[in-house]
């Protein structure tokens, strides 16, 4: 359309451009095109219309100063159209851009589309002198002309300057070096001459190369020539305007093609000296990083890290070949008509070494957005609907076509390829600086560096859990632990200790990603986050409580506050919502930020300063723990059903576990214990008389003594139980309820049980009242006593499988036990900082609180137990990143044997400072008193987290 549009106006004809847009927060308005190529813009958000209103083509028309008749409009919605046709105006709609362009040229009469795609006339910054080209071309070429030579530049490139000439009907193309100082070994047109010159007949489609000229004379640089190969070049991978069948086609002769370079012999071609055998990756890494610190004009976070990482995490090479070193979609020319694969362009980064790396560059548009201006992508769009294979597709299909098993690690080659994209948009930026570099979107790249360098450390963070997955821990609280503190751009040991459980990396896997011990040190996205959170809190959440706290204590508290709901939405618009899910269980950041446990746990801190932000930010438990069950074990069908309201805020949810454990109807109520035997079998009738019976509680500490029953009876499963403290089921929004049963109560002890995920409409669910925490209901989602009596549930809401319930359990306990630990730290950091506050203003005994020494000391014991339960927080999730939740086991027993008791103190310390006040509701600290006592119970008693600690202890240390 670009090129129609230059056409046009080339004739002397308007052009015009008719947008529904909008606003952006800075007050500009967004329309993403040069308006240098229009006469007329018309923005609907300037003018307050918007198509289809008749008003908006009339006002059009009046600027443009033309009739109905006089004028073409194309769009590629319906009604836009028929609006535009009721007032007389031709109309052409857009389905496929060349279809239109083809219409178009109909109506005008000529053509719109120049002589070469891909063309534009030479940059001023890019020309080269005509006539000595046309004398070298003349003498090469062994021709006699006195036409003109037509010169004409390829508008896409980041690299070497590449032109079109057309001289005595011969097409050509040259590719130069670009002008001025260059870095070391960059644009070496030589070697993209000598390769393509030997594979001209061993099977790989390249152009026919006619001459290589090092006499800079001619046009200034060493250049070479060749002839121009027509055909398509698809510069957008998404491949618009194709069929399904046909992208998959292109992609499957892109890795073809592929599979034909890797499958030449370099020595049968005389290449066997065109790169060094063997280390090909720690040389890339090498000579990469040394582009970048030449071209490098600021410090980028995520390129330090890159840095340091990938050269203790190279993987053995298994196999050297050509490789061409840009393999990507518009490196390719194609055949017009079928999916063929002409020649392959660009080899100016081609040598001897591992074809992986070929590889995953052909993959880096799946991970790019379509709106990157330097080289588009396609991650925002649905692969299954346009028909592209997904890029673990892409690496199986060239393994199945080259012989070779799947390719375990391709993510530290995406890692790589990625970092590698970084340099060379860095530098693109340092030559655009000088006016060298051949694009003219080079000047963008300086802002694409960062955002491409994230990209790659992601793909870093995959490799590690990969690697620590497979690695086997034996005796992990054997080997020895650092903690690391970063002082610029070193990493330095603080700390030891040889009974931790953090395992030892083997030297090739070594990791030495720092523990991120304050926000600040954070990356630069998730720092930006944390602050963007910090002040969300304090611009809606923190002045908000007031209002919170009544609605909690009025008749209306079993129905979810409105405010809360209008909160969630400011929320969702400044992206801060589902923080929770933890990069390893969605890598893809398919559902949640990607952020890793670490990252997290610095934003959980701040959101527990409230006890509102968290499900503000849709990051409250029991939600989070069930959704991150239904990301790791549920299938697609539960995801959908159940996963995406959670996700979405439309629907909360509840977890059924611990039981009461009622004796039976012929003891007297104060009788304890029960006469009976404490595992028989009761039966409870419905009368009002048996809740004069008071229920003790099964041990839940120890999961084998649930009761409930789960039955297979037809297609469903049929359940029987009683259970109780289900945090969230007397919410209204309450859709789901995760319930835990025994299916099988004569299989081994830890596959008795299963978990079921239970609509809460079903019938046979019978709340029986809400529970109080220390008085306090926590309206509205409460914790309800409830009994399931014959409830129906369809086989397929069985989540992985019968008898898998403890294993659910275990994996949905993971990141959420850092969870609440975190959010502790959080009430106890808003307790202290209530409590200075409070004694700097109050007097007792003729002089402030503050003077008071018994007040100083409790003011310093808080400050120093927060600092010392904060680190040993940080450190768990910090291994769980590292070597996952079982590692971990040692250091979660231990943040949840202090984390509650710390809270509970400096709380209480806190309360005392308030005097009296400190027992209302004017402030939270009441609220955190209850829930940092209650989570002594919620999250496991003292008791087993101290027996856990203390077995491993004697396991492991003599």
């Amino acid at each position: 359309m670009t090129e129609a549009i230059t056409q046009i106006r080339a004739k002397g004809l308007q052009t015009a451009v008719l947008s529904n847009n909008f606003y952006l927060p800075n007050q500009k308005s967004f329309l993403p095109l040069d308006r240098k190529q229009f006469d007329v813009v018309v923005e609907s958000c300037v003018e307050g219309i918007c198509k289809p209103d008749p008003r908006i083509y009339k006002l059009c028309l009046e600027r443009l100063g033309l009739q109905p008749s006089e004028s073409i409009f194309l769009d590629d919605l319906g009604p836009n159209l028929k609006a535009a046709a009721s007032l007389g105006i031709h109309t052409i709609k857009v389905n496929d851009p060349e279809t239109a362009v083809k219409e178009l040229e109909a109506l005008l009469g000529f053509t719109l589309r120049l002589g070469v795609p891909n063309t534009q006339p030479v940059r001023k910054t890019m020309e080269i002198p005509k006539d000595s080209l046309k004398k070298y071309l003349k003498d090469l070429l062994g021709i006699q002309t006195t036409g003109p030579l037509e010169l004409l530049q390829f508008d896409h490139g980041q690299s070497n300057p590449t032109y079109y000439i057309r001289l005595a009907n011969r097409d050509l193309v040259l590719r130069k070096k670009p002008p001025g100082t260059l870095l070391p070994s960059a644009h070496a047109i030589e070697r993209e001459f000598r390769i393509m010159k030997a594979l001209a007949n061993a099977g790989v489609p390249v152009p026919n190369v006619l001459d290589l000229c090092e006499d800079s004379s001619v046009v200034g640089t060493p250049f070479y020539v060749m002839e121009y190969c027509p055909g398509l070049i698809y510069k957008d991978p998404s491949l618009p305007g194709l069929e399904p069948s046909h992208r998959r086609a292109i992609y499957t002769a892109m890795n073809t093609v592929l599979c034909k370079i890797h499958s030449v012999d370099p020595q049968a071609v005389g290449l066997e000296d065109y790169g060094k055998q063997g280390a090909y990756i720690p040389r890339q890494v090498r000579t990469w990083v040394k582009q970048y610190r030449a071209s490098e004009t600021s410090t980028i976070p995520a390129m330090e890290r890159l840095i340091e990482w990938l050269p203790l995490h190279l993987p053995h090479q298994q196999r050297t070949t050509l490789v061409h070193g840009d393999f990507r979609l518009d490196n390719l020319v194609f055949h017009p008509e079928k999916p063929e694969v002409l020649a392959v362009l660009d080899w100016e980064l081609s040598t001897l070494g591992d074809p992986l790396v070929d590889v995953a560059y052909s993959c880096l548009a799946h991970y790019l957005p379509s709106s990157f201006p330097v080289l588009r992508g396609f991650n925002d769009c649905d692969l299954t609907q346009l028909g592209i294979p997904a890029a673990e597709e892409y690496f199986r299909m060239y393994c199945l076509q080259m012989g070779l098993p799947p390719t375990e690690n391709w993510n530290f080659y995406m890692a790589f390829s990625f970092f590698r994209v970084a340099a060379i948009l860095q530098g693109v930026y340092r030559r655009s600086l000088t006016g060298q570099a051949s694009s003219a979107q080079a000047e963008q790249t300086g802002k694409l560096t960062e955002f491409v360098s994230n990209l790659a450390w992601d793909f870093a963070v995959k490799e590690g859990f990969r690697v620590f997955k497979e690695m086997p821990f034996k005796n992990p609280l054997t080997r020895p632990c650092h903690t690391w503190a970063r002082s610029q751009s070193q990493w330095y040991p603080i700390g030891t200790r040889s009974y931790s459980s953090v395992p030892e990396a083997s030297p090739a896997h070594a990791s030495r990603g720092g523990l991120v011990i304050s926000p600040e040190s954070l990356s630069p996205p998730v720092r930006e986050l944390y602050h963007r959170l910090k002040h969300f809190m304090e611009q809606h959440v923190y002045p908000a409580e007031p209002e919170l706290q009544s609605h909690q204590a009025s008749a209306a508290r079993w129905s979810p506050s409105p405010l809360i709901e209008d909160l969630k939405e400011k929320a969702k618009a400044e992206g801060l919502w589902n923080l929770f899910l933890p990069l390893e269980a969605d890598p893809e950041k398919k559902y949640g930020a990607g952020l890793t446990n670490v990252e997290y746990a610095h934003l959980c801190e701040l959101m527990g300063t409230s006890l509102y932000a968290p499900e503000i930010c849709n990051c409250s438990a029991p939600d989070t723990g069930n959704m991150e069950l239904l990301v790791r074990y549920g299938t697609e069908a539960q995801k959908a059903r159940w996963l995406m309201p959670l996700l979405e805020g439309k629907a909360r949810s509840c977890f059924a576990m611990t039981e009461p454990q009622v004796p039976c109807l012929g003891c007297h109520p104060l009788a304890w214990p029960c006469c009976c035997q404490p595992r028989r079998k009761r039966g409870l009738s419905t009368g009002s008389s048996d809740w004069n019976v008071l229920p003790t509680q099964v041990a839940s500490s120890d999961a084998t003594n649930i009761e409930a029953s789960i039955r297979e009876e037809d297609s469903f499963y049929v359940i029987n139980g009683h259970k109780w403290w289900i945090t969230g089921i007397l919410d209204p929004r309450c859709q789901l309820c995760v319930f835990m049963g025994k299916t099988d109560p004569h299989a081994p002890r830890h596959q008795q049980q299963s978990v079921l995920l239970v609509p809460m409409d079903t019938p046979g669910i019978k709340i029986i009242r809400p529970l109080t925490v220390y008085g306090l209901e926590d309206a509205p989602g409460g914790h309800g006593e409830v009994r399931f009596e014959h409830v129906h549930v369809p086989k397929e809401n069985m989540v992985l499988g019968p008898g898998r319930g403890f294993e659910i359990a275990q994996g949905r306990l993971g990141p959420g036990r850092i969870h609440h630990c975190m959010r502790l730290i959080g009430f106890s950091e808003r307790a202290l900082a209530l409590m200075k506050a409070r004694v700097k203003s109050r007097v007792a005994f003729g002089k402030p609180l503050v003077e008071q020494g018994t007040v100083l000391a409790d003011i310093a014991q808080s400050r120093v137990e927060i600092e010392q339960a904060r680190l040993l927080v940080l450190r768990a999730a910090h291994l769980m990143d590292l070597a996952g939740n079982k590692a971990a086991a040692l250091d979660i027993a231990m943040i949840k044997m202090v984390a509650p008791s710390m809270a509970s103190r400096v709380i209480d310390r806190a309360i005392q400072a308030f005097g009296a006040a400190g027992l209302s509701s004017d402030y939270p600290l009441a609220q955190f008193f209850t829930w940092a006592r209650a989570l002594r119970f919620a999250d496991g008693p003292d008791e087993v987290h101290r027996a856990t600690v203390a077995k491993l202890e004697l396991k492991h240390r003599i």
